[in-house]
C-alpha cells in the first residue's frame, strides 16, 4: 500500500499500481482475458497451492480488478480487499465466509431491503439465522450471542432509516467475545471509516457512490487485518479447523505466515468462496468503477452539500409531515451521528408526506429531473417510494423496523444545482399535496 494518507490522493495513488508493468500506461488496463499463461508446471502448482501469489483465472483474481481492491482497501485504512459482482454478493459472501449450517450472526435490523430479505429468508434456507439487536441499546448485541454466533452486522448510515450505528460500542463487545463487527459503509465511503472505530470487515456495493455514475455493478470486501482469527478457535471454526479443499490448511494459522499479513478472511473468502461460487466482478465493470473513484471526494462532498440544504428546504415544506437528516436528529442520535460522520452527514434525505401513501406516489409520478429508479449513489438525484417497491416484501411491521412508513420517500441527492432540485421536487409535492 502507498504511504499517503489524504483521500484524495489515496483515490489516484492508492495501492501498488503507479504504471501498466507491460506497457507504462498510466490510466488502469482493461485486463479482458478469462486466463493466464503460466512460465512453468512449477510456477503453476505453487499458484494452486498458495505458495505463490499471482494469476490464475479471472474468476478469482484479475490484474484491473486488483487495483480496484487495493485502491478501496487503502481508503478504509484495510490490509486487502476482494472485489465482486454486486454488493449483495459481497454482503453474501462476507457471512458465508464465517458460518456454516446451524450458525447465527446478531444484526441490526436497520437494512436495506435486498439485505433484510438475505438475512430473513434465503439465509434461512441455508441454516445460518439472522438475530435482530436494537443499535440503540449495544448491549443487546451481546444480550443475543451464543456458541454458535460467528459476526456482528450493521450499516454505517442505514438505507432508508439513516440513524447511525453505533460502530466503535458494539464492536467493543464483540472483539471481547472473539466476534468480528462486519460493516456496510455503502451510504458513508470517506465520511466514516468504520475500522478505526473497531470494525474487522468493511463493506461496499461499489454499485452505489464509489463507482457513482449508474453505470457499473460491483461490491467489496475489505479486510481490516487487524482481526485475530485464532484468538478463540472454537468461535470461528472455518479459520481453526483443516479445510480439506485445501489438503487440510488452517487459514488462521498459515495465511499470516504465507502472506506477511493477517488477511485470512479476505484470503478465504477469494481462494475458497470465489472459486466455488464464482461471483466475479467483471474487469470491464472494474476499470469504470475505478474511474468513479478518481473523482469520489469530489463529488461526495457535492452530494452532501446538497443533501443538507434539500433537507433544510424541505423542514419548511408545508407537504412534508417528516424529515429524516442526521444533521436534523436530536439527543443521542445526533451525539452517535457526530462522532462517526466526519465531513458531513451523508448524501440521502428521507421525508414523510402527510398525504400517506396515496401522496407518497403522486409525488413519485410527478417528478420531471428527479429519476425514478431503484439505486442510489448516481450523480443524478434519485427518488423512490420503498414501501411499494425497495421493501416491499417485508411485512407492515418490519418495514417499521427498518424505517419504512407509508408515506416516506428516499431522495438520493445528486450533484445537479441544489436551485434545480429543489424546484423539481418542489412542484412534485405541490402536485401531491393538492390529491
Amino acid at each position: 500500500m502507498s504511504d499517503y494518507t489524504n483521500a484524495e490522493t489515496l483515490v489516484l495513488h492508492g495501492g501498488q499500481y503507479r504504471s501498466d508493468t507491460n506497457t507504462n500506461a498510466v490510466a488502469v488496463p482493461i485486463y479482458q482475458t478469462t486466463s493466464y499463461q503460466f512460465n512453468n508446471t512449477e510456477h503453476a502448482a505453487n499458484l494452486f497451492a498458495l505458495k505463490e501469489l499471482g494469476n490464475i483465472y479471472t474468476r478469482i483474481m484479475n490484474p484491473t480488478n486488483a487495483v480496484l481492491e487495493e485502491r478501496v482497501a487503502s481508503i478504509e485504512g484495510g490490509a486487502a480487499a476482494l472485489a465482486l459482482s454486486s454488493g449483495s454478493s459481497a454482503t453474501a459472501l462476507a457471512i458465508q465466509n464465517l458460518c456454516s449450517t446451524g450458525d447465527n450472526i446478531v444484526s441490526s435490523p436497520h437494512l436495506y431491503g435486498g439485505t433484510w430479505n438475505l438475512f430473513v429468508n434465503t439465509f434461512k434456507q441455508f441454516g445460518i439465522e439472522v438475530r435482530f439487536a436494537d443499535p440503540e441499546k449495544p448491549q443487546t448485541f451481546g444480550e443475543l450471542v451464543d456458541e454458535k454466533t460467528r459476526a456482528f452486522f450493521g450499516e454505517t448510515v442505514p438505507n432508508p432509516k439513516l440513524k447511525v450505528f453505533p460502530i466503535e460500542e458494539v464492536a467493543s463487545i464483540g472483539r471481547e467475545l472473539g466476534i468480528p463487527l462486519i460493516i456496510d459503509n455503502t451510504v458513508s465511503p470517506l465520511t466514516c471509516r468504520p475500522i478505526e472505530h473497531g470494525a474487522a470487515i468493511v463493506i461496499h456495493s461499489l454499485t452505489k457512490y464509489i463507482g457513482g455514475h449508474g453505470n457499473s455493478i460491483g461490491g467489496i470486501i475489505v479486510d481490516s487485518g487487524n482481526f485475530d482469527w485464532t484468538a478463540n478457535p472454537e468461535r470461528q471454526p472455518l479459520f481453526n479447523q483443516p479445510d480439506e479443499s485445501y489438503h487440510g490448511a488452517v487459514w488462521g494459522q498459515l495465511v499470516p505466515e504465507a502472506l506477511g499479513a493477517p488477511i485470512a478472511f479476505a484470503v478465504r473468502a477469494r481462494v475458497v468462496l470465489l472459486r466455488d461460487l464464482g461471483s466475479a466482478v467483471s474487469p470491464m465493470n472494474s476499470f469504470n468503477i475505478i474511474q468513479g473513484l478518481e473523482t469520489l471526494p469530489l463529488r461526495f462532498k457535492a452530494h452532501q452539500e446538497n443533501a443538507e440544504k434539500l433537507a433544510n428546504y424541505l423542514l419548511k415544506h408545508k407537504a412534508v409531515q417528516q424529515v429524516i437528516y442526521p444533521s436534523l436528529f436530536e439527543g443521542k442520535d445526533k451525539t452517535t451521528a457526530d462522532k462517526y460522520l466526519k465531513t458531513g452527514y451523508g448524501p440521502i434525505v428521507g421525508m414523510v408526506l402527510r398525504g400517506g401513501a396515496d401522496a407518497g406516489k403522486q409525488f413519485i409520478d410527478n417528478l420531471k429531473m428527479v429519476y425514478h429508479v431503484a439505486n442510489i449513489g448516481d450523480t443524478r438525484t434519485l427518488a423512490i417510494h420503498p414501501s411499494s417497491t425497495t421493501h416491499s416484501q417485508l411485512s407492515l411491521q418490519d418495514q417499521f423496523k427498518a424505517g419504512v412508513t407509508p408515506g416516506y420517500i428516499r431522495l438520493a441527492v445528486g450533484i445537479e444545482h441544489i436551485d434545480d432540485i429543489i424546484s423539481d421536487i418542489d412542484q412534485a409535492l405541490q402536485i401531491a399535496d393538492k390529491k
